[in-house]
């Protein structure tokens, strides 16, 4: 369905004064409470992502990642981040697009799908996994998954249908022995059709919310992105994607990453 963002949102404050007097329309919310605001006026287009105080996003890790990859693929250049007692922000620049699952594209899918693989592939093949200092790894991400287990925080009641009737135990021993690596690329860390942006002429323009980005197999990001595309385009629509990608499908691989995907972050 298309996303509405909400009409009767109170602006934070910290968005008001980086705002600067010009109208900020609410673009997105997350499901922890994250703003985000369009800003648009004297001649300038930004962006303000608004996290209340006490979430686990940090906005700051995403600034150095998009400082980081803005010189090898089109993101957003960071202008400004902050905090204070209330939460942290991330102000960024417009990139040239809008979201892949705005009203339009929803309703042209075939167009919307292949560039959200194609775009993917780009993504991949123009970030030097080699340089990159940053790490979304599943070894990394397991091991990080065990210990926010023996605190309590994970709950199998906010998984996906398909992984809700395991245990915690069950799904880390399903989780011990990662597939040998595909490809090492660096990956996006969030490759949900939301994330990609079209351009009029449904091309991929470029890509938003990198706050996990990192080195890793790149079906950590595939799985991730054929289960988005069934999710807002509707069922057979990630073979669509796969073959925009340029890859045939992987189902042990998949089935891996979405379950490593439902026990976060």
């Amino acid at each position: 369905m298309p996303y509405h963002p909400r009409t009767d949102v109170e602006v934070p404050e910290a968005v008001v004064r980086l705002a600067g007097g010009r109208p900020a329309r609410l673009a997105w919310e997350n499901e922890l409470g994250g703003l985000t605001f369009e800003v648009v006026g004297d001649g300038e287009r930004f962006f303000v992502k608004w996290q209340p105080a006490g979430t686990a996003i940090d906005l700051d890790a995403e600034a150095e990642r998009m400082a980081w990859a803005v010189a090898f693929t089109p993101v957003p250049r960071v202008l400004d981040a902050g905090e204070d007692p209330t939460g942290a922000w991330l102000v960024t620049t417009a990139v040239l697009g809008r979201s892949a699952v705005t009203e339009r594209w929803l309703g042209e899918p075939r167009t919307a799908v292949r560039a959200i693989g194609e775009g993917l592939r780009s993504l991949h093949e123009l970030l030097p996994a080699n340089r990159c200092p940053f790490n979304w790894s599943a070894e990394q991400r397991v091991a990080d998954a065990r210990r926010r287990a023996a605190s309590g925080p994970l709950d199998p009641a906010c998984w996906h249908t398909e992984h809700k009737d395991l245990s915690v135990e069950q799904a880390l021993a399903l989780l011990a022995g990662p597939p040998p690596v595909d490809r090492l690329v660096v990956c996006h860390g969030d490759a949900c059709a939301p994330n990609t942006l079209l351009t009029d002429d449904g091309r991929c323009s470029g890509h938003v919310d990198l706050g996990a980005m990192g080195t890793a197999d790149r079906w950590a990001d595939l799985a991730i992105a054929t289960w988005s595309a069934e999710w807002n385009y509707g069922p057979d629509w990630g073979t669509t994607l796969l073959d925009a990608y340029g890859v045939g499908a992987d189902p042990d691989r998949t089935r891996y990453y979405r379950l490593l995907w439902d026990l976060g972050p």
